[in-house]
């Protein structure tokens, strides 16, 4: 259930009526309509002394109940408290930062630091029903940490998380038999060109139609008890480039965050829904999988290659 609150604002003073507006903004609330403004109903508490402000100013105000019809009127309501596109903007002051690190003085760095882990952390305040964006922009923030720390701090040690992963190096890689699910869709498609094009360029897939079954000996991608798998909010791709010091380089991290989201969800990025379009199609051409990621190879290398893939 929700609280609601029912409002109408007094034509005067107009600062009060910019600071009620302002106080709803924000708390975070939903409007349903005007003056009907919603949080969760534990949240209530936070709509009476606005309710009491207006009507000391001569307006309106009612704090009520609202209880959903059904399931679908519940899930309509739900879908008003989507922060999905405030977190793409957030990462988008992110993202900024990352690549401007290598031109920053230290200062000015931790500076806009502070800026962004403090956005983060007043969306996360009125994100009442967090979702696989909120996860996904905690793993970017501690993405950014790492490289503020390795651009800065040099050595200092710090507390592992629980997906920090060991650097694995490539040479002990070369030549080796990957396996992986057959009939591969967006994150073992990209793990595979990843492989090929980073890893191991002489690598041999397997194709399993049983992962419980996968040969002895193989390197296993991308299904339970595999070698390289998702890690906390890490799709297999994005644990794969950590895993082979890989995830720094700004062009991967443009695949990298496409194919997270096609993968489990999280923040929209503009290459998502025509990526998953072309290898949508040529899964539809190619039944063979070793044509499929040949053909898909190609669609990676030129997102790779695209102009303004490094910002």
């Amino acid at each position: 259930m929700w609280a609601i609150l029912l409002v109408t604002l007094p034509t005067q003073p107009n600062a009060v009526r910019l600071r009620i507006w302002r106080a709803l903004k924000g708390l975070g609330c939903v409007a349903l309509r005007d003056g009907a403004f919603v949080l969760p109903s534990e949240r209530a508490a936070l709509l009476e002394p606005l309710a009491s402000e207006v009507r000391e100013h001569g307006g309106s105000a009612s704090v009520l109940t609202l209880a959903p019809r059904d399931d679908a009127q519940r899930q309509e309501v739900l879908a008003q408290f989507d922060r999905t596109e405030a977190y793409g903007q957030w990462r988008e002051t992110a993202t900024a930062l990352q690549v401007d690190l290598e031109r920053l003085g230290e200062t000015e760095a931790r500076r806009r630091m502070r800026g962004v882990a403090e956005a983060l952390e007043n969306l996360h305040r009125i994100d009442y029903y967090p979702g696989p964006a909120a996860e996904q922009a905690e793993a970017d923030l501690a993405a950014l940490r790492r490289a503020l720390d390795v651009r800065f701090s040099k050595g200092e040690p710090h507390a592992l998380a629980e997906d920090d992963l060991p650097r694995l190096d490539r040479a002990k890689f070369q030549g080796k038999r990957w396996a992986t699910r057959a009939r591969p869709w967006v994150d073992r498609l990209a793990c595979a060109w990843l492989i090929r094009r980073f890893i191991d360029p002489d690598a041999e897939f397997v194709w399993l139609e049983d992962a419980a079954r996968a040969p002895r000996g193989v390197l296993g991608f991308d299904y339970d008890g595999a070698r390289f798998t998702h890690i906390g909010a890490r799709v297999t791709f994005e644990v794969m480039a950590a895993s082979f010091d890989l995830e720094r380089e700004p062009k991967l991290q443009r695949i990298a965050k496409a194919v997270h989201y096609l993968d489990v969800g999280g923040i929209p990025v503009p290459e998502a829904a025509g990526l998953e379009t072309i290898l949508g199609g040529l899964r539809e051409v190619h039944s063979d999988d070793d044509k499929l990621i040949a053909a898909t190879a190609a669609v990676f290398d030129a997102l790779y290659a695209a102009p303004g893939a490094a910002s």
